[in-house]
């Protein structure tokens, strides 16, 4: 599996961005696919999955309302909304697909992108 993440940037607090997180190399449809977060000097934490099927989605409490999290099956890309963004929000987000329904246990997930940089000022 090949992922690539993208849609990083450098914003204001308040501000929107949308993550994007490109995969190949096996069948889209078996994974689930999370985001991650990695804030300098912090472990990397859950922000967001998504299961098999649409139907599924989870959020970190400190995102619930303001992330939003997709899939498009017939682009094998899935996206992270990020609406009112807030500098606790800055950091390192990375997308993961894991072999499972669904997960938010990063220990889950096998396959890694390379992240993309997230960053807010006040």
């Amino acid at each position: 599996v090949q992922l690539q993440a993208s849609g990083g940037g450098s914003v204001q607090a308040g501000d929107s961005l949308t993550l994007t997180c490109s995969f190949s190399g096996r069948d889209f449809s078996i994974y689930g696919m999370g985001w991650f977060r990695q804030a300098p000097g912090l472990e990397r934490e859950f922000v967001a999955a998504i299961g098999r099927n649409t139907g599924i989605s989870g959020y970190a409490d400190s995102v619930e309302g303001q992330f939003t999290v997709s899939r498009d099956r017939a682009k094998n890309t899935v996206y992270l909304q990020m609406n009112n963004l807030k500098p606790e929000d800055t950091g390192v987000y990375y997308c993961a697909a894991t072999n499972s329904i669904y997960s938010r246990d990063r220990h889950m997930y096998d396959d890694w992108g390379q992240g993309t940089l997230v960053t807010v000022s006040s």
